[in-house]
């Protein structure tokens, strides 16, 4: 990876600049935001309106004023002639103009330096063709004559109705005379040029790592490492620098905030990405609040010792637990079926671990009172999950909420399981419209019933956890929102939604991108709504989310971003 010159975030607001500055006063609070049109859930679901937030000096809500509520006016006290003039009733007052103040989004599933670094490099993202890629590759190329390696990632042979992975070859035609390694949307399969799989000494006879597969043509590697095998080349590529990092995540930050995310779990935190956020918050730079979930035991053992860390600076940043993963994805056929793929005889995809190298994780992990979260995707891998946690529940039993990430295809035998032991179903409602085709294609129709199962998870009691997987997909959340209660994408197909069962009312949806999210990273006393206690969290949009139809929905702007009552984002 390489990095670039990033542009910082925008600085804090005069007003909140200057509440900082000031002693605190002694009246009811000490900032109010005024005249909005407000909304967010209460703890049962329901929308609430008001027209102002009451803050206090550590940038918390003491309460919402009712719409149809006066300010009451300071009490009237006699002065004397030498009294001191009477302390204002605020510190601060910011009049937004009677427009739209909803809760911040906390996405419950992303990968933070990921983002970042994906804007920084070579962004396949937006190809529908190998064509269109090869001619961008090239371009990249020629754009960036110094760079020893060319790296990035977007693809999907999907997108490009391939109907195959793409080869080593096909990357050749576009750059020869030096390595590059990109990475597939999904982050669960990589594709490298001849020169790539020289530097990295791959030849016919390099096998393939448990939990991983190379894909290969004649007996020889024919350029796509999935899953596991991505590390046999990876392992060769230069690695960015501490400062390329730093810049990767204030870029990462700057699109999160611009999205209206205020909070967001980061799954699978190496030790350098906790040493960027440990830098980007001694600086006083840090916005963002970050879930952090150590990628697998080692680095979460390195990062909190003992256990999870406190919150530091003011709640952005705890390390929370520990993520594992259970298989590979879809897309790349990694996914973990308990029966064939319909569209690979034979092939069922890849376990990552037996059972008892899950349970013994998973138990190590709560001995030290870390959160459990782990990637399932398939059938097989989600039952996996369901079995380890059953088997240790009653020995590491108290509120742990053990994570099921993605929680794609379930068989539906296996759906009962998810509402017990407090299980969370951490979900990306955008996976559902960004993959249905490959998925009816991958599974067959007959096994479609488990499959983006949102709503039989909440019958269940399972409780929801919304996200994007960004870079994966797009963070914006107001598309994830329009899915999950539409089950329709944003081109309107298929008519009626895709297996329309699964829908969810506008209400949940919200509430799981909001408040679901901080209960699965055990902060829903700190963020999640708007309410007295809690952080004031939330965004500045150009209409009301609760009345809009589900296109004008996917098209929310966000105009600023506040947190912790400071803004720290404004469109330009």
């Amino acid at each position: 990876m390489r990095a670039g010159m990033a542009r910082t975030v925008h600085c804090l607001s005069a007003a909140a600049a200057t509440l900082l500055a000031l002693s605190p006063a002694p009246a009811v609070a000490d900032a109010i935001v005024d005249n909005v049109r407000g909304v967010t859930l209460d703890a049962d679901g329901r929308v609430v309106r008001f027209r102002a937030i009451v803050l206090d000096k550590d940038g918390k809500v003491v309460r919402l004023v009712k719409p149809d509520e006066k300010e009451p006016e300071p009490p009237r006290v006699k002065r004397r002639k030498n009294d001191p003039p009477p302390q204002p009733r605020y510190t601060w007052r910011a009049d937004l103009g009677g427009r739209v103040v909803m809760p911040g989004f906390v996405d419950a599933h992303g990968h933070v330096i990921e983002l970042g670094f994906r804007q920084l490099e070579l962004d396949l993202s937006g190809t529908r063709s190998l064509a269109e890629a090869q001619a961008k590759i090239r371009a990249y190329a020629a754009a960036n004559p110094d760079r020893k390696w060319i790296v990035g990632g977007g693809w999907n042979q999907e997108s490009w109705g391939l109907g195959r992975f793409p080869t080593a070859a096909d990357l050749d035609a576009a750059v020869a005379d030096r390595p590059v390694y990109l990475a597939r949307a999904d982050g669960h399969a990589s594709w490298a040029n001849s020169a790539a799989m020289r530097e990295a000494g791959v030849t016919a006879k390099t096998l393939a790592p448990p939990g991983g597969r190379i894909e290969k043509a004649g007996g020889q590697p024919s350029g796509v490492f999935v899953d596991g095998a991505q590390a046999l080349v990876g392992r060769v590529v230069p690695q960015p620098l501490p400062k390329e990092r730093d810049t990767a995540f204030i870029k990462a930050q700057e699109q999160l905030l611009s999205h209206g995310i205020t909070a967001t779990a980061d799954m699978g935190t190496s030790i350098d990405d906790w040493l960027t956020y440990r830098r980007v918050g001694d600086r006083g730079a840090l916005r963002v609040r970050l879930m952090s979930y150590g990628s697998g035991i080692e680095d979460t053992i390195r990062i909190g010792g003992a256990g999870p860390t406190p919150w530091l600076y003011n709640d952005r940043l705890k390390l929370v637990g520990v993520k594992l993963y259970g298989d590979g994805a879809l897309g790349s056929r990694g996914a973990w079926l308990k029966a064939p793929y319909a569209d690979a005889a034979g092939e069922r995809g890849l376990a990552f671990m037996t059972d008892s190298t899950l349970r013994n994780l998973m138990v190590r992990a709560s001995m030290d009172g870390y959160q459990v979260a782990v990637h399932a995707i398939g059938d097989a891998a989600n039952a996996q999950v369901l079995g380890a946690i059953e088997e240790i529940a009653d020995t590491y039993g108290g509120d742990r909420r053990w994570r099921i990430e993605h929680a794609q295809v379930v068989d539906p035998a296996d759906l009962p399981r998810f509402g017990k032991h407090g299980i969370i179903a951490s979900m990306q409602p955008v996976h559902e419209t960004s993959d249905r085709v490959m998925a009816e294609a991958r599974l067959g129709p007959a096994r479609l019933a488990g499959a983006y199962a949102w709503a039989s998870m909440l019958r269940t009691g399972a409780r929801l956890a919304f996200g994007s997987d960004y870079p994966v997909e797009s963070p914006d959340p107001f598309v994830g929102w329009a899915a999950a209660y539409t089950r329709i994408g944003a081109d309107g197909q298929p008519a009626g939604g895709w297996q329309p069962q699964e829908v969810l009312s506008k209400e949940q949806a919200w509430a799981a991108f909001t408040s679901g999210g901080a209960y699965a990273g055990f902060a829903e006393d700190k963020f999640g709504r708007l309410a007295p206690g809690q952080r004031a969290d939330f965004i500045v949009v150009d209409r009301d989310p609760t009345t809009a139809t589900p296109d004008l929905l996917r098209q929310t702007r966000v105009e600023e971003t506040w947190v912790n009552g400071e803004k720290v984002w404004t469109r330009k």
